[in-house]
């Protein structure tokens, strides 16, 4: 059976056109354009810088009525959800206006320009004042994503035209592995910057270093995929009727959902099920800095780990598909994250016990005089370094409980006699909201028995994401591509999209709404359900009827 996959997927290959395989690596560089930004800027940088200049105008959150409070993670998932509820109203009629002119390669290019440049802008707000910077980042990110994801829709809708029916797995994961690749090779590169390079110029240069990468790298998308013919085009009478006219037929779409009934039923389960993988990726690396406090570098590192492995991966669950199918394979992944989210939530940072592990560290030679050592520059707010008497450790100790630092009292003699405060909003305080009951038992009966920190607990998330991101992204799109008339593909995408996006707007919404009364973590098991009913909803779907009900509606159309 192996032999007869290898030498079939050979043969595919081999009657290849020099103009089809540019084409194919052209597509595959979108991804590894854009991942850029997905992974350096949205995963790993931007939220922990977000976070920082949040906690440093805010303090750890803003209270709007006595049981809602904005926190820096909750805060991000509104911007998210904004841009991803623009990007689902206009995408549907975009779409159908791509499908009746040839647009959708300049359509690609004007929202990827969108996009590029809004992440070139982000760098502007490490030059502002503090108290408006992380409003600016917040517009700046808005208007950052929504290029991403409308270019997403055009980006989709190309697929079908890349390759026959049965290329289509290989080609979106193939493109996907391209991504990991190029986005992980990016943050390589800042990681080592952020390591190793000190000044205040080398985070605004990281993000606007990813826009630059976008724009750059998609010039092979631009230059080597054609656009796709259109046979019977429509006249153009300018953009107000010609949204007047796709609004219509977005109506008459959605009147055919007895017709497409396959494809709709499958339009549903990816709503729900994409809602929490997007919303996971997303909003991890806020959740990192904001609710575990994951150091940037760390970050940097799960996000890099998640990308060399989500490349293989990509190629495995191909690979997985090609001996079961590309249901079962999703099917398998999409519990694979509903096990990640929930293992997630389990997650919490150890309580210091070494003198190393505390923020600051309080001395004295002769149990008279004693000195404050800062291992945190935010420390400094609450207190200077310097000198001070044993009368004052009290007042010390109360100011650090009602902060998010830690500190320890060590005697003369190198021991301690049980001084120490931990803050009440430092991350390894938990226990007092919905959902903290989780993370408690399993840092109670797993992580401090193992010695595994949140670093470490943090570092295996990413490991399990990687192997599960690239296949249940790609199969989810080729799957689709496979089930709707390439004669209109970019409606039906833009459909995808306009489900696509209103999940990503649903996902950050449940988890800043949820988060906001009831905590973050229980914000996360609000995102697994919904990969649950999706996951439930995909074994009813017949995949086969669906690919015969879109080849005779290319049939119907092109005779038409």
């Amino acid at each position: 059976m192996g032999e007869t996959i290898s030498r079939s997927r050979a043969e595919k290959k081999a009657s290849r056109s020099e103009e089809k395989r540019k084409a194919i690596f052209g597509y595959g560089m979108f991804d590894w354009a854009k991942s850029a930004f997905e992974t350096s800027v949205v995963s790993a940088i931007l939220p922990a810088w977000f976070t920082y200049l949040f906690l440093e105008a805010n303090g750890v959150s803003v209270n709007f009525t006595d049981s809602f409070s904005l926190t820096a993670d909750t805060a991000w998932a509104f911007a998210t959800m904004a841009s991803a509820l623009l990007v689902a109203a206009i995408s549907p009629a975009l779409g159908i206006i791509a499908d009746r002119k040839t647009i959708k390669m300049l359509a690609l290019k004007c929202f990827s320009w969108l996009g590029a440049g809004a992440t070139i802008l982000l760098a502007i707000g490490a030059y502002l004042p503090i108290d408006i910077a992380w409003i600016f980042i917040l517009i700046t990110y808005f208007f950052a994503n929504v290029g991403l994801n409308a270019s997403s829709v055009f980006y989709n809708a190309v697929l079908p035209f890349m390759g026959e029916n049965d290329e289509l797995d290989e080609i979106s994961n193939l493109a996907f592995a391209y991504g990991y690749l190029g986005g992980g090779i990016l943050l390589l590169i800042h990681l080592v910057m952020v390591m190793t390079l000190e000044g205040s110029w080398v985070i605004p240069f990281t993000l606007a270093s990813s826009g630059l990468w976008w724009f750059g790298f998609a010039w092979y998308t631009f230059a080597y995929i054609p656009e796709p013919e259109i046979e019977n085009q429509m006249e153009w009478n300018g953009f107000f009727n010609a949204t007047k006219m796709a609004i219509s037929e977005l109506y008459l779409t959605s009147k055919e959902i007895k017709k497409f009934k396959v494809l709709f039923l499958y339009m549903l389960s990816y709503f729900l099920f994409i809602d929490g993988i997007n919303s996971v990726t997303a909003l991890a690396g806020s959740f990192g800095s904001a609710v575990l406090g994951i150091p940037i570098a760390t970050l940097m590192i799960v996000i890099l780990l998640v990308q060399f492995v989500g490349a293989p991966a990509a190629i495995g669950f191909t690979r997985l598909a090609e001996k079961t199918s590309a249901k079962t394979a999703l099917t398998i992944a999409c519990i694979g994250w509903c096990v990640v989210i929930i293992l997630g939530v389990g997650f919490a940072p150890l309580m210091p016990v070494d003198v190393n592990e505390y923020d600051a560290v309080i001395t004295s030679d002769d149990g008279v005089n004693y000195q404050m050592e800062n291992k945190e520059d935010n420390i400094d707010d609450l207190f200077v370094e310097g000198n001070f008497s044993s009368e004052e450790i009290t007042g010390i100790l109360s100011t650090f409980e009602d902060s998010r630092f830690s500190v320890i009292v060590v005697d003369p003699d190198g021991s301690n006699d049980g001084l120490s405060a931990i803050g009440i909003d430092n991350p390894a305080s938990i226990g007092d909201e919905k959902g903290d009951g989780w993370a408690v038992l399993l840092r109670d009966n797993v992580w401090q028995p193992l010695g595994l920190g949140v670093n470490v607990q943090f570092l295996i998330l990413g490991l399990l994401s990687g192997l599960l991101l690239g296949g249940s992204q790609g199969l989810a799109r080729s799957l689709f591509s496979k089930i709707i008339p390439e004669t209109r593909s970019t409606e039906f995408f833009g459909f995808f999209g306009f489900f696509g996006k209103v999940a990503a707007f649903i996902g950050p919404f449940l988890y800043a709404v949820v988060g906001g009364y009831y905590g973050s973590r229980a914000g996360l098991v609000a995102i697994a359900m919904l990969i649950v009913a999706g996951t439930i909803i995909l074994r009813w779907v017949d995949f086969e009827e669906g690919v015969r009900v879109a080849k005779e509606e290319d049939i119907r159309n092109r005779n038409s």
